[in-house]
């Protein structure tokens, strides 16, 4: 028997229900380390995260950001996670030092329950004056079940999408065919000699090929130095591997892939002068895409947008596309913590059906 406060009476009656005298509310608490555990363990039955949320993950650069993480708990039980770190300035990300982010939520949860939970955390936010959330969506070919949730939420909140990033993607199951100029190269490669090798160290990628490739052609630095992403492989060895392709004992292409139940990811990919020469790349990405990844749903190429996606990478579209790939939506919004209560309308009309009011 459910006793709710008249909802003329209550400023959020979205969050005021009671069911006799324990409280059913959505409740907002910042991560510690102590909640590791529990933190963890939703990750790994959620509908919508990656291992990059797990704590062994997230933790790696807590030197440099603050970590702000949120954890929405629902009648005492979890039910949704911020993966978050503040700004200096002030501005809440989700999260700086992340590829991507958002609400996660559990495989059962329903619309309304999603939208009260980020009405929490929007309205705690507010409290704490903390006025702009930076909200790094999930590309959708991540999640295990539909999660567009978020997108009406978004939608209802008046979220500004301020960026868009273009991730070129192939749906393994419904694939276009490689285009004949990748067919002429994969073939090069292989009259060449050229084989493909799962390293056990990342050091001969990074150190022969992407520090330098990086350096010379964009006069940038890998987001993981070689002591991290080898940290990273051996916290998650069965997310993150290194392929490389030889010729004549020399190192001449390679990528590391990020993988996920759902997709593989090239998360670096880097060639020499001499294997772009006969091909090595091409035929690299050829064998990951035929044969150790053809039964992923999606096989990401990441993104080819650059200047916050303003800019394309035509060269970049052309070669990823040759293999099949399409485009998926990588998609940044900015959020006024404020219109926290843009969201109870909807909450409230939920709360008068399920209850009768």
């Amino acid at each position: 028997m459910f006793m709710v406060e008249s909802p003329e009476h209550i400023s959020d009656p979205a969050l005021m229900v009671q069911s006799g005298t324990s409280e059913n509310l959505f409740i907002v608490k910042r991560y510690s380390a102590d909640c590791k555990q529990a933190w963890d363990r939703f990750i790994s039955s959620a509908k919508n995260a990656t291992f990059l949320f797990h704590r062994d993950y997230m933790d790696y650069h807590s030197d440099r950001f603050a970590d702000y993480s949120l954890m929405v708990f629902h009648g005492g039980k979890l039910v949704a996670l911020l993966p978050a770190n503040l700004d200096a300035d002030g501005t809440l990300v989700s999260h700086g030092g992340l590829t991507y982010g958002g609400l996660v939520v559990t495989r059962t949860a329903k619309l309304w329950e999603v939208l009260a939970c980020f009405h929490a955390i929007l309205r705690h936010l507010n409290q704490e004056k903390i006025s702009r959330l930076i909200y790094k969506q999930l590309p959708a070919f991540y999640n295990s079940l539909p999660a567009d949730e978020m997108d009406f939420a978004l939608f209802l909140l008046g979220a500004q999408r301020y960026r868009c990033d273009c991730a070129l993607v192939i749906p393994q199951a419904d694939r276009l065919p490689f285009q004949r100029r990748r067919h002429r190269e994969v073939k090069k490669a292989m009259r060449c000699g050229v084989r493909v090798v799962q390293e056990t160290v990342f050091l001969p990628f990074w150190e022969s090929l992407l520090v330098p490739r990086l350096s010379r052609r964009y006069g940038i630095k890998p987001v993981h130095t070689l002591d991290e992403i080898t940290l990273l492989a051996y916290r998650f060895p069965d997310q993150i591997r290194q392929f490389s392709a030889y010729h004549e004992n020399r190192i001449v292409a390679g990528t590391t892939i990020f993988e996920t139940p759902t997709v593989a990811h090239a998360q670096y990919s880097a060639v020499s002068d001499e294997g772009a020469g006969i091909g090595a790349l091409d035929f690299l990405f050829a064998w990951l895409i035929d044969e150790r990844y053809r039964d992923k749903q999606y096989f990401d190429f990441g993104v080819c947008t650059e200047n916050g996606g303003r800019t394309l990478n035509h060269g970049m579209v052309d070669w990823k596309e040759g293999f099949g790939a399409r485009c998926f939506a990588h998609n940044f919004f900015e959020i006024a913590t404020e219109n926290y209560s843009k969201l109870e309308l909807v909450l409230c009309d939920k709360l008068k059906h399920k209850l009768g009011w």
